[in-house]
């Protein structure tokens, strides 16, 4: 399984993925699943990926070969992020296309893989887009200003809590690493090393962090989000006991 969050803001973009393939009692098996393609001062396209590993290598190996062949179609041509999403949902559907065709409908494996793509071309302002398994592609909005692909119901709360268009990049990275470590904390098939980017707007350039399983500012954020919560918890209003009325009672 796999997480992968994009968040926009005013002050630009943060990506963070985990690097989790496989699981199991006896191996674990990691494989990173951010990709980055940048030509200075003109564009830059950040790609997270999720699914099934042959497609997501596929794709990805077919967008680097689009760009070193010098294609008429690729990230070093396209003029805007939509259009980059229509692209690598194109290059999906046919790589999954193939792996059917190849490995027939039966057996239960499924070639499905969705994608994420941010970034920013010149003229234009940075962009998210989410690629689903068909092809087609869905932005932010102003009241969901992130995407998720992969395993994103326990990461989900904290970023709908947190995130604003005006929310600072830090804080952005940070919420993403909490997301992240909830995502870790309920279910194991998600799991580090943990990588993160930050693009600032107007910028074309991406820092990138890699976090292992023992890191340790990962594990002093872990660390001090558990506690907090804690804190936060204790704090919540009382239940008034002796207000409340039994249903023997009220029967």
């Amino acid at each position: 399984m796999t997480y992968c969050v994009a968040i926009t803001m005013d002050a630009g973009l943060v990506f963070c993925s985990d690097s989790r393939t496989n699981a199991g009692v006896d191996q674990v098996s990691t494989y990173g699943k951010m990709y980055h393609y940048s030509v200075r001062g003109e564009r830059d396209f950040i790609v997270l990926s999720a699914g099934n590993l042959a497609t997501t290598q596929a794709v990805v190996s077919q967008i680097k070969r689009d760009i070193r062949d010098n294609a008429a179609t690729s990230l070093k041509t396209l003029p805007d992020i939509a259009e980059a999403a229509s692209y690598l949902g194109e290059i999906s559907r046919q790589e999954q296309d193939k792996h059917v065709s190849v490995g027939g409908p039966n057996g239960g494996t499924s070639f499905e893989a969705s994608f994420i793509i941010g970034g920013q071309v010149a003229g234009d302002k940075p962009r998210l887009a989410m690629v689903y398994p068909q092809g087609n592609h869905i932005t932010t909005s102003k009241d969901t200003p992130y995407l998720q692909i992969g395993e994103s119901k326990y990461g989900k709360p904290i970023l709908d809590r947190i995130l604003s268009a005006g929310t600072t990049l830090e804080n952005a990275a940070r919420c993403a690493l909490v997301s992240m470590d909830s995502t870790m904390r309920s279910n194991l098939t998600v799991g580090p090393p943990i990588e993160l980017g930050i693009y600032p707007a107007d910028s074309f350039a991406l820092t990138r962090f890699r976090f292992d399983d023992d890191d340790d500012y990962l594990r002093a954020l872990k660390k001090a989000w558990d506690k907090y919560l804690i804190e936060a918890f204790d704090r919540l209003p009382s239940l008034n006991w002796s207000d409340s009325v039994s249903h023997d009672e009220q029967g």
